[in-house]
Protein backbone atom coordinates (compact mmCIF):
# COMPACT_ATOMS: atom_id res chain seq x y z
CA UNK A 1 0.00 0.00 0.00
CA UNK A 2 2.80 2.28 0.30
CA UNK A 3 5.28 2.27 -1.77
CA UNK A 4 8.40 1.78 0.64
CA UNK A 5 9.64 -1.19 1.82
CA UNK A 6 9.40 -0.61 5.46
CA UNK A 7 5.54 -0.72 5.63
CA UNK A 8 5.11 -4.18 7.12
CA UNK A 9 7.59 -3.78 9.40
CA UNK A 10 6.18 -0.57 10.80
CA UNK A 11 2.43 -1.84 11.29
CA UNK A 12 3.90 -5.24 12.98
CA UNK A 13 5.88 -3.07 15.42
CA UNK A 14 2.33 -1.68 16.39
CA UNK A 15 2.52 -3.16 19.47
CA UNK A 16 -0.28 -1.53 22.42
CA UNK A 17 1.08 -1.65 26.03
CA UNK A 18 -2.30 -2.12 27.80
CA UNK A 19 -2.32 -3.13 31.20
CA UNK A 20 -3.92 -2.49 34.01
CA UNK A 21 -3.23 -1.50 37.79
CA UNK A 22 -4.23 -1.10 41.39
CA UNK A 23 -5.57 2.58 42.33
CA UNK A 24 -2.98 5.90 41.91
CA UNK A 25 -1.40 7.58 44.63
CA UNK A 26 -2.65 11.31 44.44
CA UNK A 27 -0.07 13.89 43.84
CA UNK A 28 0.50 17.19 45.17
CA UNK A 29 -1.73 18.94 42.85
CA UNK A 30 -3.81 16.17 41.65
CA UNK A 31 -7.58 16.37 40.30
CA UNK A 32 -10.55 14.98 42.79
CA UNK A 33 -11.61 12.25 41.62
CA UNK A 34 -14.91 11.53 39.90
CA UNK A 35 -17.38 9.23 41.82
CA UNK A 36 -16.62 6.00 41.62
CA UNK A 37 -13.01 6.57 40.34
CA UNK A 38 -10.31 5.67 42.33
CA UNK A 39 -7.78 7.63 40.40
CA UNK A 40 -6.70 11.07 40.95
CA UNK A 41 -5.41 12.38 38.21
CA UNK A 42 -1.98 14.68 38.25
CA UNK A 43 -1.48 17.11 35.88
CA UNK A 44 2.19 18.25 37.94
CA UNK A 45 3.16 14.34 38.06
CA UNK A 46 1.90 14.26 33.49
CA UNK A 47 3.68 17.50 32.84
CA UNK A 48 7.25 16.27 34.44
CA UNK A 49 7.31 13.06 32.53
CA UNK A 50 6.34 14.19 29.20
CA UNK A 51 9.02 17.22 29.70
CA UNK A 52 11.56 14.54 30.99
CA UNK A 53 11.34 12.65 27.65
CA UNK A 54 12.18 15.46 25.51
CA UNK A 55 14.51 16.88 27.64
CA UNK A 56 16.49 13.23 28.12
CA UNK A 57 16.33 12.63 23.97
CA UNK A 58 13.96 10.01 23.96
CA UNK A 59 11.70 11.50 21.64
CA UNK A 60 11.65 14.61 19.49
CA UNK A 61 7.90 15.71 20.35
CA UNK A 62 5.47 14.57 22.45
CA UNK A 63 1.87 15.61 23.52
CA UNK A 64 -1.04 14.13 25.84
CA UNK A 65 -4.71 14.44 26.94
CA UNK A 66 -6.45 12.80 30.08
CA UNK A 67 -10.09 13.03 29.65
CA UNK A 68 -11.97 12.00 33.36
CA UNK A 69 -15.30 11.76 34.41
CA UNK A 70 -16.81 14.14 31.53
CA UNK A 71 -14.13 17.16 31.53
CA UNK A 72 -10.48 17.39 30.60
CA UNK A 73 -7.88 16.67 33.48
CA UNK A 74 -4.82 17.74 31.49
CA UNK A 75 -3.16 18.91 28.32
CA UNK A 76 -0.10 19.46 27.58
CA UNK A 77 2.64 19.00 24.80
CA UNK A 78 6.41 19.49 24.34
CA UNK A 79 9.69 19.22 22.07
CA UNK A 80 9.49 19.76 18.16
CA UNK A 81 7.03 18.09 15.81
CA UNK A 82 9.26 19.35 13.05
CA UNK A 83 12.98 19.25 14.11
CA UNK A 84 14.15 20.71 11.47
CA UNK A 85 11.42 23.62 10.89
CA UNK A 86 11.80 23.96 14.71
CA UNK A 87 8.02 23.97 14.78
CA UNK A 88 6.98 23.10 18.43
CA UNK A 89 4.72 20.38 19.39
CA UNK A 90 1.24 21.62 19.94
CA UNK A 91 -2.43 20.82 19.95
CA UNK A 92 -3.40 21.05 16.48
CA UNK A 93 -0.22 19.17 15.11
CA UNK A 94 -0.86 16.63 12.99
CA UNK A 95 0.26 13.07 13.58
CA UNK A 96 0.15 9.24 11.94
CA UNK A 97 -1.21 7.28 13.87
CA UNK A 98 -0.95 3.73 12.38
CA UNK A 99 -2.19 1.06 13.60
CA UNK A 100 -4.46 3.40 16.24
CA UNK A 101 -6.16 3.24 13.08
CA UNK A 102 -7.55 -0.17 13.84
CA UNK A 103 -10.33 0.28 16.13
CA UNK A 104 -11.96 3.02 13.68
CA UNK A 105 -11.98 0.42 11.30
CA UNK A 106 -13.42 -2.17 13.82
CA UNK A 107 -16.04 0.41 14.72
CA UNK A 108 -17.22 1.07 11.13
CA UNK A 109 -17.78 -2.72 10.71
CA UNK A 110 -19.79 -3.02 13.93
CA UNK A 111 -21.75 0.21 13.33
CA UNK A 112 -22.84 -2.44 10.43
CA UNK A 113 -23.38 -5.34 12.53
CA UNK A 114 -25.87 -2.93 14.38
CA UNK A 115 -27.51 -2.42 11.05
CA UNK A 116 -28.09 -6.35 10.74
CA UNK A 117 -25.73 -6.34 7.53
CA UNK A 118 -24.05 -9.65 9.27
CA UNK A 119 -23.67 -11.68 11.45
CA UNK A 120 -20.66 -12.38 14.44
CA UNK A 121 -20.53 -16.15 13.43
CA UNK A 122 -20.69 -15.39 9.15
CA UNK A 123 -17.62 -17.13 6.67
CA UNK A 124 -16.37 -14.09 5.23
CA UNK A 125 -16.51 -16.16 1.88
CA UNK A 126 -20.11 -15.13 1.82
CA UNK A 127 -19.55 -11.44 1.35
CA UNK A 128 -15.23 -11.79 -0.20
CA UNK A 129 -15.82 -15.53 -2.13
CA UNK A 130 -12.02 -15.14 -2.66
CA UNK A 131 -11.72 -16.58 1.09
CA UNK A 132 -13.94 -19.81 0.39
CA UNK A 133 -10.78 -22.49 -0.38
CA UNK A 134 -8.53 -21.54 2.50
CA UNK A 135 -5.16 -23.57 2.80
CA UNK A 136 -2.74 -23.43 6.22
CA UNK A 137 1.03 -23.86 6.17
CA UNK A 138 1.89 -23.67 9.81
CA UNK A 139 5.03 -24.25 11.82
CA UNK A 140 3.93 -27.94 12.87
CA UNK A 141 5.47 -30.20 10.25
CA UNK A 142 2.15 -30.85 8.55
CA UNK A 143 2.98 -28.85 4.97
CA UNK A 144 0.45 -27.49 3.60
CA UNK A 145 -3.43 -28.21 3.85
CA UNK A 146 -7.04 -27.31 3.70
CA UNK A 147 -7.94 -25.42 6.61
CA UNK A 148 -10.24 -27.26 8.38
CA UNK A 149 -12.80 -24.18 8.98
CA UNK A 150 -13.14 -21.18 6.72
CA UNK A 151 -12.19 -17.55 8.80
CA UNK A 152 -15.24 -15.85 10.52
CA UNK A 153 -16.35 -12.38 10.67
CA UNK A 154 -15.35 -12.37 14.46
CA UNK A 155 -11.60 -13.50 13.96
CA UNK A 156 -10.81 -10.93 11.89
CA UNK A 157 -11.93 -8.89 14.58
CA UNK A 158 -9.88 -10.43 17.44
CA UNK A 159 -7.15 -11.14 15.14
CA UNK A 160 -7.39 -15.16 15.21
CA UNK A 161 -7.72 -15.73 11.13
CA UNK A 162 -4.84 -16.91 10.52
CA UNK A 163 -3.45 -13.63 8.62
CA UNK A 164 -0.28 -12.52 9.04
CA UNK A 165 2.09 -9.30 8.55
CA UNK A 166 5.14 -12.11 8.56
CA UNK A 167 7.04 -10.88 12.02
CA UNK A 168 8.31 -14.22 12.13
CA UNK A 169 9.77 -16.88 9.89
CA UNK A 170 7.35 -19.71 9.41
CA UNK A 171 6.12 -21.18 5.90
CA UNK A 172 3.61 -18.57 5.74
CA UNK A 173 5.49 -15.81 7.01
CA UNK A 174 8.12 -16.84 4.19
CA UNK A 175 5.10 -16.84 1.48
CA UNK A 176 3.95 -13.30 2.91
CA UNK A 177 7.70 -11.79 2.04
CA UNK A 178 7.74 -13.42 -0.99
CA UNK A 179 4.15 -11.94 -2.31
CA UNK A 180 4.22 -8.75 -0.74
CA UNK A 181 0.94 -7.73 -0.96
CA UNK A 182 0.70 -4.62 1.32
CA UNK A 183 3.28 -3.05 -1.52
CA UNK A 184 1.72 -4.71 -4.18
CA UNK A 185 -1.73 -3.87 -4.32
CA UNK A 186 -3.61 -0.72 -6.09
CA UNK A 187 -7.15 -0.94 -3.53
CA UNK A 188 -8.87 -2.99 -0.96
CA UNK A 189 -10.04 -5.43 -3.07
CA UNK A 190 -7.10 -6.25 -4.60
CA UNK A 191 -5.09 -6.66 -1.19
CA UNK A 192 -8.13 -8.66 -0.49
CA UNK A 193 -7.41 -11.20 -3.25
CA UNK A 194 -3.66 -10.98 -2.80
CA UNK A 195 -3.86 -12.19 1.17
CA UNK A 196 -6.52 -14.65 0.29
CA UNK A 197 -4.44 -16.34 -1.83
CA UNK A 198 -1.71 -17.04 0.58
CA UNK A 199 -1.32 -19.54 3.02
CA UNK A 200 -2.79 -19.20 6.68
CA UNK A 201 -0.16 -19.05 9.52
CA UNK A 202 -2.26 -21.56 11.57
CA UNK A 203 -5.71 -23.05 11.76
CA UNK A 204 -8.52 -20.19 11.93
CA UNK A 205 -9.55 -19.81 15.55
CA UNK A 206 -6.80 -21.72 17.04
CA UNK A 207 -4.18 -18.42 17.74
CA UNK A 208 -4.02 -15.36 17.95
CA UNK A 209 -1.35 -13.31 14.94
CA UNK A 210 -1.34 -9.79 14.50
CA UNK A 211 -1.35 -9.59 11.09
CA UNK A 212 -3.35 -8.05 7.63
CA UNK A 213 -7.27 -9.03 9.32
CA UNK A 214 -8.17 -5.20 10.11
CA UNK A 215 -7.11 -4.54 6.41
CA UNK A 216 -9.71 -6.94 5.30
CA UNK A 217 -12.31 -5.85 8.05
CA UNK A 218 -12.00 -2.69 5.85
CA UNK A 219 -12.94 -4.57 2.86
CA UNK A 220 -15.86 -6.03 4.50
CA UNK A 221 -17.15 -2.48 5.30
CA UNK A 222 -16.56 -1.88 1.73
CA UNK A 223 -18.60 -4.55 0.89
CA UNK A 224 -21.24 -4.61 3.21
CA UNK A 225 -21.63 -0.71 3.03
CA UNK A 226 -21.55 -0.59 -0.38
CA UNK A 227 -19.11 2.72 -1.14
CA UNK A 228 -15.33 3.26 -0.45
CA UNK A 229 -14.06 2.37 3.03
CA UNK A 230 -12.63 6.45 3.27
CA UNK A 231 -15.46 7.29 2.30
CA UNK A 232 -18.00 5.27 4.68
CA UNK A 233 -15.60 5.76 7.74
CA UNK A 234 -15.58 9.92 7.12
CA UNK A 235 -19.56 9.59 6.06
CA UNK A 236 -20.45 7.63 9.48
CA UNK A 237 -17.72 7.74 11.75
CA UNK A 238 -15.24 10.83 11.42
CA UNK A 239 -17.61 13.74 10.70
CA UNK A 240 -20.58 12.64 12.88
CA UNK A 241 -18.15 12.72 15.74
CA UNK A 242 -16.36 15.92 14.64
CA UNK A 243 -13.07 14.53 14.13
CA UNK A 244 -13.22 17.33 11.05
CA UNK A 245 -9.34 17.36 10.42
CA UNK A 246 -8.57 12.82 10.90
CA UNK A 247 -8.03 11.72 7.16
CA UNK A 248 -5.86 9.71 5.28
CA UNK A 249 -4.84 12.77 3.54
CA UNK A 250 -5.21 16.36 4.29
CA UNK A 251 -5.07 19.28 2.02
CA UNK A 252 -2.49 21.04 0.86
CA UNK A 253 -2.86 24.01 3.62
CA UNK A 254 -2.62 21.74 6.89
CA UNK A 255 0.39 19.68 5.79
CA UNK A 256 3.19 21.85 7.29
CA UNK A 257 1.07 20.83 10.41
CA UNK A 258 2.25 18.03 10.30
CA UNK A 259 4.82 16.51 12.94
CA UNK A 260 8.01 14.38 11.35
CA UNK A 261 8.88 11.10 12.60
CA UNK A 262 12.06 10.50 13.76
CA UNK A 263 14.09 7.12 13.78
CA UNK A 264 15.73 6.31 16.70
CA UNK A 265 19.14 4.60 16.97
CA UNK A 266 21.59 2.77 19.54
CA UNK A 267 24.37 5.51 18.65
CA UNK A 268 23.98 9.54 17.10
CA UNK A 269 20.78 11.56 17.19
CA UNK A 270 17.60 10.85 15.64
CA UNK A 271 17.42 10.54 11.70
CA UNK A 272 13.90 11.93 10.40
CA UNK A 273 12.00 9.32 8.21
CA UNK A 274 10.97 10.35 4.48
CA UNK A 275 7.58 10.91 3.68
CA UNK A 276 5.28 8.00 3.29
CA UNK A 277 3.02 7.35 0.55
CA UNK A 278 -0.06 5.11 0.96
CA UNK A 279 -1.96 4.18 -2.61
CA UNK A 280 -5.33 3.84 -0.91
CA UNK A 281 -7.35 3.77 2.33
CA UNK A 282 -6.09 1.46 4.67
CA UNK A 283 -7.83 -0.41 8.13
CA UNK A 284 -4.71 -1.66 9.16
CA UNK A 285 -2.82 2.22 9.24
CA UNK A 286 -3.08 5.27 7.57
CA UNK A 287 -5.11 7.82 9.49
CA UNK A 288 -3.56 11.11 10.40
CA UNK A 289 -5.03 13.99 12.84
CA UNK A 290 -4.44 16.30 15.86
CA UNK A 291 -4.75 14.40 19.30
CA UNK A 292 -8.28 15.97 20.28
CA UNK A 293 -9.75 14.13 17.12
CA UNK A 294 -8.62 11.24 18.72
CA UNK A 295 -9.91 12.15 21.98
CA UNK A 296 -13.30 12.60 20.65
CA UNK A 297 -13.69 8.87 19.27
CA UNK A 298 -12.05 7.72 22.56
CA UNK A 299 -14.67 9.44 24.48
CA UNK A 300 -17.21 7.92 22.05
CA UNK A 301 -16.29 4.33 23.28
CA UNK A 302 -16.28 5.90 27.02
CA UNK A 303 -19.53 7.16 26.30
CA UNK A 304 -21.23 3.93 25.06
CA UNK A 305 -21.33 4.85 21.53
CA UNK A 306 -22.52 8.08 21.97
CA UNK A 307 -20.31 11.73 21.93
CA UNK A 308 -22.03 15.12 22.46
CA UNK A 309 -25.66 13.73 21.28
CA UNK A 310 -24.31 11.48 18.19
CA UNK A 311 -24.72 8.34 18.73
CA UNK A 312 -22.60 5.39 16.54
CA UNK A 313 -22.63 2.23 17.98
CA UNK A 314 -25.58 0.92 20.41
CA UNK A 315 -24.13 0.63 24.11
CA UNK A 316 -24.46 -2.78 23.69
CA UNK A 317 -22.37 -3.33 21.01
CA UNK A 318 -19.88 -0.84 22.42
CA UNK A 319 -19.52 -3.61 25.68
CA UNK A 320 -19.57 -6.68 23.39
CA UNK A 321 -16.25 -4.87 22.02
CA UNK A 322 -14.65 -4.21 24.96
CA UNK A 323 -14.67 -7.45 26.59
CA UNK A 324 -12.27 -10.19 25.91
CA UNK A 325 -13.22 -12.51 22.96
CA UNK A 326 -10.19 -14.76 23.18
CA UNK A 327 -11.11 -18.17 24.67
CA UNK A 328 -8.61 -19.58 27.17
CA UNK A 329 -8.14 -22.22 24.35
CA UNK A 330 -6.32 -19.66 21.83
CA UNK A 331 -2.46 -20.20 21.99
CA UNK A 332 0.05 -19.10 20.99
CA UNK A 333 -1.14 -15.45 21.24
CA UNK A 334 2.01 -13.96 19.69
CA UNK A 335 3.08 -10.62 21.16
CA UNK A 336 -0.08 -11.16 23.34
CA UNK A 337 1.94 -13.14 26.33
CA UNK A 338 0.52 -11.77 29.60
CA UNK A 339 -1.97 -13.91 31.14
CA UNK A 340 -3.98 -11.06 32.42
CA UNK A 341 -4.16 -9.38 28.66
CA UNK A 342 -6.99 -10.31 26.10
CA UNK A 343 -8.48 -8.97 22.96
CA UNK A 344 -11.52 -7.19 22.02
CA UNK A 345 -12.90 -6.83 18.80
CA UNK A 346 -10.46 -4.16 17.76
CA UNK A 347 -8.21 -3.86 20.53
CA UNK A 348 -6.61 -4.84 23.80
CA UNK A 349 -8.61 -5.50 27.01
CA UNK A 350 -7.41 -5.95 30.16
CA UNK A 351 -9.24 -8.91 31.94
CA UNK A 352 -6.90 -9.09 35.27
CA UNK A 353 -4.73 -7.09 37.37
CA UNK A 354 -1.12 -5.97 36.16
CA UNK A 355 1.54 -7.62 37.63
CA UNK A 356 5.16 -5.70 38.74
CA UNK A 357 6.43 -5.58 35.46
CA UNK A 358 3.78 -4.48 33.51
CA UNK A 359 2.32 -0.80 32.59
CA UNK A 360 -0.07 0.55 34.89
CA UNK A 361 -3.74 0.50 34.14
CA UNK A 362 -6.87 -1.21 35.45
CA UNK A 363 -9.06 -4.23 34.53
CA UNK A 364 -11.60 -3.59 31.81
CA UNK A 365 -9.27 -0.99 29.72
CA UNK A 366 -9.47 -1.14 26.03
CA UNK A 367 -5.81 0.13 24.33
CA UNK A 368 -4.66 -0.24 21.33
CA UNK A 369 -1.33 1.56 19.74
CA UNK A 370 0.73 2.72 16.74
CA UNK A 371 3.98 1.76 15.14
CA UNK A 372 5.10 5.40 15.35
CA UNK A 373 4.88 4.90 19.44
CA UNK A 374 1.23 6.80 19.77
CA UNK A 375 -1.13 5.36 22.03
CA UNK A 376 -4.63 5.45 23.39
CA UNK A 377 -6.87 3.89 26.21
CA UNK A 378 -9.90 4.39 27.49
CA UNK A 379 -10.76 3.03 31.24
CA UNK A 380 -14.53 2.79 31.61
CA UNK A 381 -14.04 1.85 35.79
CA UNK A 382 -12.11 5.02 36.06
CA UNK A 383 -14.34 7.32 33.38
CA UNK A 384 -11.10 7.96 32.04
CA UNK A 385 -9.74 7.95 28.15
CA UNK A 386 -5.98 9.01 27.46
CA UNK A 387 -4.43 9.95 24.06
CA UNK A 388 -0.61 10.13 23.74
CA UNK A 389 1.26 11.41 20.44
CA UNK A 390 4.71 10.48 19.85
CA UNK A 391 6.19 10.04 16.23
CA UNK A 392 8.67 7.88 17.15
CA UNK A 393 11.03 4.72 15.59
CA UNK A 394 10.94 2.16 16.77
CA UNK A 395 8.07 1.36 18.67
CA UNK A 396 9.00 2.41 22.45
CA UNK A 397 6.57 0.42 25.06
CA UNK A 398 8.96 2.05 27.29
CA UNK A 399 7.23 5.66 26.89
CA UNK A 400 3.62 3.73 27.21
CA UNK A 401 4.44 2.30 30.50
CA UNK A 402 5.83 5.65 31.10
CA UNK A 403 2.61 7.43 30.42
CA UNK A 404 0.47 5.11 32.61
CA UNK A 405 2.43 5.59 35.23
CA UNK A 406 2.25 9.31 35.08
CA UNK A 407 -1.39 8.85 34.91
CA UNK A 408 -2.14 6.56 37.71
CA UNK A 409 0.57 7.26 39.82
Amino acid sequence: MTRTPTRRHLLGAALAAPAAAIAATAGPNAVARPPGSSVSVSPRRIERMLRGVVADGRAVGVSAVVWQGGSERYFGAFGLADREARRPMARDTLARIWSMTKPVASVALMRLWDAGRFRLDDPIALYLPEFRNMRVHADDGRGERPAERPILVRDLLRHTSGLTYAMEDGPADRAFRAADPLEKSDDLAALSRAVAALPLRHEPGTAWQYGTSTDIVARLVEVLGDEPFDAHVRRHILRPLGMKETDWTQPDAVKVRRAATYRFGADGPAQREPEMTFAFASGGAGLIGPIDDYLRFARMLLGEGQLDGVRVLRPATVKLMLVDHLDPAIAPRHFLKSPGLGFGLGGSVRIAPTTADEPAGRVGEFSWGGAASTLFWVDPANQLAVVFFAQKFPFDEALHKDVRAAVYG
